[in-house]
Formats: structure tokens, sequence, C-alpha cells
């Protein structure tokens, strides 16, 4: 049975989130490990470095080919990821 001043485990992870001002921190970490779901399999196994700094998603990808091709669809790409996330975590990507 539940009391009047018990909350949920997720409510209680963002009110932990937010008082130690961690949630970017979450947020960007679940961008690198959502990568491989959000742009499938194909591109997710060619991906070799993935991290993110100052709302910058950096990777590195080992087909010059599927590299140029994301290039052309970057912002869409950027657009899905914050989708996802919830909130505005990556501003820019830069392939390396």
């Amino acid at each position: 049975m539940r009391k009047p001043k018990d909350i949920t485990l997720k409510e209680g992870i963002e009110k932990l989130l937010s008082v130690y001002k961690l949630r970017g921190k979450f947020d960007q970490t679940s961008v690198v490990a959502l990568w491989p779901e959000i742009m499938g399999k194909a591109i997710g196994n060619r991906t070799t470095t993935i991290y993110v700094a100052n709302k910058k998603l950096f990777v590195r990808i080992e087909s010059s080919v599927i590299k140029n091709e994301l290039l052309m669809v970057r912002t869409g790409i950027i657009q899905k990821i914050n989708e996802r996330t919830g909130s505005e975590v990556i501003t820019e990507i830069v392939f390396l």
C-alpha cells in the first residue's frame, strides 16, 4: 500500500538527477548508448568512436561513404537524437 509521501522510482531518479545536477551527463551518456538503436545496426557496427563534449556529438565511422551520407542528413540526426532524449542534448555532430 502506497503512503501519501511515497514517490515512484522514476520520480526519485528524476529528483536525484536534478538535485545533483547530473541530468546533462545522464542525457549525454544515453545518447552514446542509444546511437546504434537510433541509427541502425549497419551504422552502429561501423562506428568506432563516439562521445559527447559541449553539446557536440563526435563520431568516428569506418566507412567514408556512410560518413558522407550522414553529413548530408546531420540536422535530421540531431533532431532524432534530441526527440529521443526529450531535451536539447546535441546541437552539432562532428564526424571524425
